[in-house]
């Protein structure tokens, strides 16, 4: 797994509906003009080469997020890509991703996206039976998600699809059997990731109400406990926290976030963020798809803010990033990106207080949560950074 790359991300907002969990940045709207969005994405993509990111590139990675970019005309992904090709240059290996929903009529275009030059599918199951996915808000049922997941492992080499545990009334035996037919379809990756009531959202309005009540703490880590023996067990370990690979299996796009790489945001809500001349900016496009829209019709371009990360912040966030990973943060990595050493960058007693309960590691190697650490990753980290 390459320490360097450079990574695209755009973002494409629309959704058929809004699930009831989701706090994404992501909008239903009755139509869509392809065109107009086609043209705008590119004309951000242009800026962003021109004004943000000159000397970046080639780009290792791109992923359409959304949103359901599964949605969108598979002429997008292709001019999105021959774009990002033309002002940035594309590795010749590069992973070009595409997140998409498994209903019949998504499914169906798999083949026109891969023909458009995506080479990776990452689906979003959710659930394997049926009344979990209607909870979930979901407009397919378990035998399509399984008829999606087979027809992208027929047209793509790499393909992925998510699932979401501790979900109301579920029970450990119930996750293991679910986790067992996951692993009869998996590719070489899948991304599990923990029910979170975020505020905001449908669940949240819920939640509060008493009217939806989920695995409480206890029982959501002995669910994430044995998501880490049953995947481990088959060949499938976790290398980030919710996220589990085969041997080079790994997303090499969200690779490059966790190990504060370069990357490109494009589309309304995207992020970026850019080290260069031994300055780091990170960007910040507007949220609202229409105003994102009119911005890029005015001066090409939607972004809300380009923020300068000054060397503390910095150096905390290459630690909240990099931690969640299972390699955790290498030394010679931090030296590149910051200029200076672990040890001197964190505070000796709160590491030794961390080390000494099991939950961090540091040899010349670099920085790593152990298991437990990265299950109480938040604690360590607000003990950590701030005491």
């Amino acid at each position: 797994m390459t320490t360097k790359g450079f990574a695209v991300y755009v973002h494409w907002p629309f959704c058929l509906s809004k699930c009831p969990y989701c706090d994404f940045n992501s909008h239903v709207r009755e139509s869509v003009d392809h065109n107009h969005w086609r043209a705008a994405l590119i004309r951000e993509i242009d800026h962003a080469a021109e004004i943000e990111a000159p000397n970046a590139g080639p780009a290792t990675s791109i992923f359409f997020g959304g949103g359901t970019p599964s949605l969108m005309e598979p002429a997008t992904a292709e001019a999105v890509i021959a774009r990002i090709a033309e002002r940035w240059g594309l590795a010749a290996d590069a992973e070009i991703t595409l997140e998409a929903n498994p209903t019949s009529v998504e499914a169906a275009k798999l083949a026109d996206f891969h023909a458009a030059g995506i080479n990776r599918v990452s689906l979003g199951v959710q659930a394997l039976d049926d009344d979990s996915l209607k909870a979930l808000g979901r407009q397919h049922d378990a035998a399509g998600a399984l008829q999606a997941v087979r027809t992208a492992a027929k047209l793509f080499d790499r393909y992925s699809f998510d699932l979401i545990y501790a979900r109301p009334g579920q029970t450990a035996s119930a996750w293991r059997d679910e986790l067992g037919r996951a692993l009869a379809e998996a590719g070489d990756h899948l991304s599990l990731y923990q029910l979170t009531i975020e505020p905001g959202t449908a669940f949240h309005t819920l939640h509060n109400r008493g009217e939806l009540v989920v695995p409480d703490d206890d029982s959501a880590a002995n669910l994430y406990e044995l998501t880490q023996e049953i995947l481990g067990a088959a060949g499938m370990p976790a290398y980030e926290i919710s996220n589990h690979a085969r041997p080079g299996g790994e997303s090499r796009h969200n690779l490059t976030y966790w190990r504060y790489g370069n990357y490109a945001g494009i589309g309304p809500g995207a992020h970026g963020r850019i080290s260069a001349g031994g300055a780091t900016t990170a960007f910040r496009r507007h949220r609202a798809p229409e105003r994102w829209l009119d911005l890029v019709g005015e001066s090409g371009h939607g972004t809300g803010e380009a923020l300068p990360i000054e060397s503390r912040q910095r150096i905390a966030e290459i630690l909240m990033m990099g931690l969640r990973l299972t390699e955790g943060v290498g030394s010679k990595r931090f030296a590149e990106q910051t200029g200076g050493t672990l040890e001197n960058a964190l505070d000796a007693r709160r590491l030794g207080d961390l080390a000494e309960e099991g939950l961090l590691e540091l040899d010349e190697a670099g920085l790593r949560a152990t298991a437990n650490g990265r299950q109480r990753l938040n604690a360590l980290l607000s003990h950590l950074l701030n005491g």
